[in-house]
């Protein structure tokens, strides 16, 4: 027997999710991958092939069992939320106001195809930073000086990163800045198969979580251990 539950958006009644087989397999929530995904708000000048590859990149998080992470904001991020949702996904916000009415009247950001918003209340430079750090890898569309921004932060903390290749130039900019940061991360996977970039990332992921200490481990090398500590997780 499915069990519906319904959630209600401006645009009418949607059954969600459409089954809960994605996530019976999870005994604990936090073992649950969250992806998150970046890009521009205003997409106008991302090309023809945008609002597709995005929907396409959040229904392959869906389909591949983890969970859409977002800025809980409009563009690409919103048309990758709402791919999610079409597939039956669970989908979370992040968003830089501290109360919903703040969040639609202020900022003028939705609240559709998101199952969870955190109001931070930090703006938008405080909103980016928990994000991404609440996330297990990022993937990155076309975006601006916001998403490019998320980005560094990724690549400070080491994260899995996927780059989505198309009609843009964004993807041609972070190559550019990797190249020019010197330094090596084998951790960034460029495609435009968005298919191929959600499974390579979960497997980093995965990875991550078997060979990584789940009890605070720091990729600055600070943890909350103590130096030397031994851990029970």
């Amino acid at each position: 027997m499915t069990v519906h539950h319904m959630r209600r958006d401006t645009t009418g009644t949607i059954p969600y999710p459409k089954n809960m087989e994605t996530f019976s397999q999870y005994a604990h929530g936090h073992t649950l991958i969250k992806i998150a995904v970046s890009g521009a708000a205003a997409t106008g000048y991302c090309g023809l092939d945008v609002f597709e590859k995005a929907k396409e990149i959040g229904r392959e998080i869906a389909r591949q069992g983890a969970a859409i992470v977002t800025g809980a904001t409009t563009g690409f991020a919103f048309y990758a939320s709402m791919g999610a949702k079409e597939e039956g996904g669970f989908s979370i916000g992040f968003s830089p106001a501290a109360t919903e009415r703040e969040h639609v009247e202020v900022y003028k950001l939705p609240l559709d195809y998101m199952d969870i918003i955190v109001y931070t209340g930090f703006g938008y430079m405080g909103r980016d930073l928990l994000f991404v750090r609440s996330t297990d890898a990022v993937i990155i569309g076309c975006g601006r000086i916001g998403t490019i921004n998320e980005f560094a932060v990724a690549f400070e903390d080491k994260r899995p990163i996927g780059i989505v290749e198309g009609s843009w130039e964004t993807d041609e900019i972070l190559q550019h800045i990797i190249k020019s940061a010197h330094r090596d991360n084998p951790r960034i996977i460029t495609s435009g198969d968005p298919k191929a970039l959600v499974a390579q990332l979960i497997g980093l992921v995965k990875k991550d979580k078997q060979e990584l200490n789940l009890v605070y481990n720091n990729r600055d090398g600070v943890s909350g251990t103590g130096k030397g500590a031994e851990v029970i997780l």
